[in-house]
Formats: structure tokens, C-alpha cells, sequence
């Protein structure tokens, strides 16, 4: 089954989330609040030179903590990364081949995108002093070990 159909099958599937066919190969969803670190969280899907990419924007930037910081968790992390733009704004992306796609590969690459969504977004509230930090896992997502 090709990559496309895969992704639209998964996608047909979702009933949490609101999503889109952008083109052939693009996708969007939008998760609400409650799954995403308290505000919704809209994620891009893409198919491209032999992978699926996932891409979600986490957070504007903020005074309140460095937004390159958070490249550093990357050193940590498989299939998802921070990005920052010049700006200072924080993304969360991550990809995998299409070769040999399932259903479970996508539900866990846009699983661990969320996550890292709602931990970055949790951090950027604590940082900002609107929450109690709360406990984090020493494992990171998509940290394999």
C-alpha cells in the first residue's frame, strides 16, 4: 500500500483531531487543547523525498527562557527535534522513511510530536511563571534508550 494511503487511512481514523488533505502529499491536522499542552496544536504532515515529516509550532517566542535551549534536548531525542527560528520561536519536527510505512509508525511519529509539543509548552508556562512546573519524566520523547 503506498505511503499516501497509509497516512489517509490513519488520518480517516483520528476522531480527536480536525484534519485536511492539502495536496497529494500534504496533510494537516489540528488537536485540541487537552492533547497539546493546553492550546491546540496544529501539525503538517508532508510526504518528500522518501520520508514523512510531521512539523507542529510549539510555542512564540518569550523572555522568560532561552529558546535555544532547547536545541540541546535534541542531543537526546530520536524522530523528533526542536527547531528555533531566528526569531526565537520554538517548533517540534520529526520524520520517518516511507519505505514499509504502517499505520503504527505515523500514529507514533505524530505521538511523540505531540508530546514533545505539550513538555515544550509546559516548560514555556513554568519558565513564564503562569503554572507550577510540574514533574517531568527523565526520558524524553522519542529518547530509544
Amino acid at each position: 500500500m503506498a505511503a499516501v494511503d497509509v497516512i489517509d487511512r490513519y488520518l480517516a481514523e483520528l476522531e480527536e483531531a480536525d484534519t485536511r488533505r492539502l495536496s497529494h502529499t500534504e496533510w494537516g491536522l489540528t488537536l485540541p487543547p487537552e492533547a497539546a499542552g493546553g492550546q491546540p496544536l496544529e501539525v503538517g504532515l508532508r510526504v518528500a523525498d522518501g520520508l514523512l515529516r510531521a512539523q507542529a509550532f510549539v510555542a512564540p517566542y518569550d523572555e522568560a527562557y532561552d529558546p535555544w535551549g532547547f536545541l540541546f534536548v535534541n542531543r537526546r531525542t530520536r524522530l523528533v527535534r526542536f527547531a528555533c527560528t531566528g526569531s526565537g520561536d520554538i517548533w517540534v519536527h520529526g520524520d520517518v522513511p516511507v519505505a514499509g510505512l504502517d499505520e503504527r509508525q505515523v500514529d507514533r511519529l505524530l505521538g511523540l510530536v505531540v508530546e514533545a509539543a505539550a513538555v515544550a509548552r509546559d516548560y514555556a508556562r513554568s519558565a513564564r511563571g503562569t503554572t507550577p512546573p510540574r514533574p517531568t519524566s527523565s526520558r524524553l520523547p522519542g529518547d530509544e534508550g
